[in-house]
């Protein structure tokens, strides 16, 4: 082992041993195995192309319903825009009401806006059965897909009336040193039962609801800081920019916004995988395989399954170590650990996704790998992997 390899292994294993350092790793090493940066990037265009659209609808609607009350309608659109700290006023001088000329019109309008607006749901679907490593038979079909999108669009449109409460009730006690904190709580409080609610919407019923509580606190946390963090710098640095550089300013502060929140998302829906899983202590340097490897791997791989029929195999030649049991080998079963190929002296391992580790009875026998099956395979027959002969019948 050459020193730079002895001493990253050295800073695996401090990693390893420290619980905090692991689970943080643990949530970066489960973003980078389901390719977070594009879902981040499909997520972040999904929205960025959904924003004007939802704006126009909601401008729409509001000028139908609240036709007779200017006032209203202007802070409701206000509290909309207002999730856009850098840009939010820019965007709400561009976005008008559809005019209406025609009944029929209007409603081909609004209706090709909602069509439009569900791009960002149907991404957000796709995103959460990724990161849970949804195998494709428990993954919903089209039309409950369209079902959670409007419900989606739902909680969007309760959140902004939720906010637009919130900006009239809490300026009533400015000038207070309470007013921050009180802003700042019900601020989070709000945020964070939106994300609550998005997480459960999007997310297949096969998770339960308790494993998206510790995600939605921290996305609606990380929204809140975003949020005064963007405000903060309009306040001291931004203020003239956008009148300098018009379009410009706004498009380019719209999807770095938006791109913000995207990232904050998946790593929020990331980190109750992982607590779900218990997916820590990962290894920086591989091999050896922690258990937690061995089950994030496992249930990628099975991951791509397409029908309920189908089975994936998931087994493992070398038992897992940590890193400070592989740091403890002599020099000459370092070497025989690293590399790669079949171990007739490990006895293979058998995983399914967020279980943990067991070792197949038989040790090297020969016996076939155990066969791995999803929750909506029982009572299935099971079909080996290979080596079986066609079925007569």
């Amino acid at each position: 082992m050459n020193p730079i390899e002895r001493r990253i292994r050295r800073v695996d294993a401090f990693q390893q041993r420290h619980t905090a350092s692991a689970f943080v790793f643990g949530v970066v090493k489960k973003f980078g195995d389901d390719n977070g940066g594009s879902l981040v990037a499909n997520l972040a265009h999904s929205a960025f192309g959904t924003v004007f659209p939802l704006l126009l609808l909601l401008v729409t609607i509001l000028g139908l319903v609240l036709g007779s009350h200017p006032g209203l309608r202007h802070d409701v659109v206000d509290s909309a825009v207002r999730q856009f700290p850098i840009i939010g006023n820019d965007l709400a001088k561009n976005i008008s009401a559809l005019h209406r000329h025609s009944a029929i019109g209007l409603a081909v309008g609004i209706v090709g806006l909602l069509w439009g607006s569900l791009g960002l749901a149907q991404s957000g679907v796709f995103t959460m059965e990724q990161v849970w490593n949804l195998p494709g038979p428990q993954r919903p079909n089209y039309l409950t897909r369209l079902g959670r999108s409007l419900v989606f669009l739902a909680i969007l449109a309760v959140g902004t009336l939720v906010g637009t409460f919130l900006a009239a009730v809490v300026p009533a006690v400015k000038g207070t040193t309470g007013l921050a904190v009180v802003g700042a709580a019900a601020s989070a409080t709000t945020n964070t039962g939106q994300y609550l609610l998005a997480f459960r919407v999007l997310t297949p019923k096969a998770v339960p609801t308790r494993a998206l509580v510790p995600g939605s606190i921290v996305g609606g946390i990380g929204w809140t800081v975003l949020q005064a963090l963007g405000g903060f710098v309009v306040g001291h640095y931004l203020r003239n920019d956008s009148a300098v550089y018009g379009l410009f300013a706004i498009v380019l502060g719209l999807f770095a916004w938006i791109y913000f929140l995207s990232e904050l998302t998946v790593y929020a829906a990331e980190l109750n995988v992982v607590l779900a899983g218990r997916l820590w202590p990962r290894a920086i340097v591989q091999p050896p395989l922690t258990e937690a490897d061995q089950r994030s791997m496992a249930a990628q791989a099975r991951q791509n399954r397409r029908r309920p029929e189908q089975h994936v195999e998931v087994s493992f030649s070398r038992r897992t170590l940590s890193q400070d049991e592989f740091l403890a080998l002599d020099e000459h079963q370092q070497r025989q650990l690293s590399e790669f190929g079949p171990d007739d002296d490990e006895s293979p391992f058998a995983l399914s996704p967020l279980e943990p580790g067991r070792e197949r009875p038989g040790g090297s026998s020969g016996v076939p790998p155990v066969e791995q099956h999803g929750a909506d395979d029982e009572g299935g027959e099971r079909v080996p992997a290979e080596g079986r002969e066609p079925d007569p019948r």
